[in-house]
């Protein structure tokens, strides 16, 4: 079954700016971050697309705040797959705190594949995209 699950973040030092608090480019970080360790759970990770001479980019981001997280908080960073298309997926995402569960931002990501040699867009591997429809259709039901 191949399923998104949330990956857990403790917020670190670095994460926040001088009063403790995390820097609101973080979230989106985070973001792609539980979608990386998702991709290499599922067998399709940066690895494999290096093999295969591809690499993921980001073409868009959108976050909307609503709390802030602060140091040494624990987050839950769920994701889960929104539209799968022949050269870009859209990931849903939400950043919880994981102490009260209050959502502390949510967004999305479009991504895409470059060809590592000359940069040039291609669509997405036919295994990347099996796993993301997979998981998109696994949210579903």
């Amino acid at each position: 079954m191949t399923a998104l699950v949330p990956v857990r973040r403790r917020v670190e030092h670095v994460d926040t700016d001088a009063s403790g608090v995390v820097h609101f480019a973080r979230y989106a970080s985070l973001l792609e971050t539980a979608l990386l360790e998702n991709l290499e759970r599922l067998g399709v990770g940066l690895g494999v697309l290096a093999r295969d001479r591809a690499e993921l980019f980001m073409v868009e981001v959108r976050m909307r705040y609503r709390a802030s997280a602060r140091y040494p908080d624990e987050l839950s960073v769920e994701t889960a797959v929104g539209h799968v298309g022949a050269a870009r997926v859209r990931i849903d995402g939400t950043v919880r705190r994981s102490a009260d569960g209050v959502e502390l931002a949510g967004g999305m990501l479009v991504l895409g594949l470059v060809d590592s040699a000359d940069g040039t867009a291609r669509a997405l591997s036919p295994a990347l995209h099996d796993v993301l429809t997979e998981a998109r259709d696994h949210a579903v039901h």
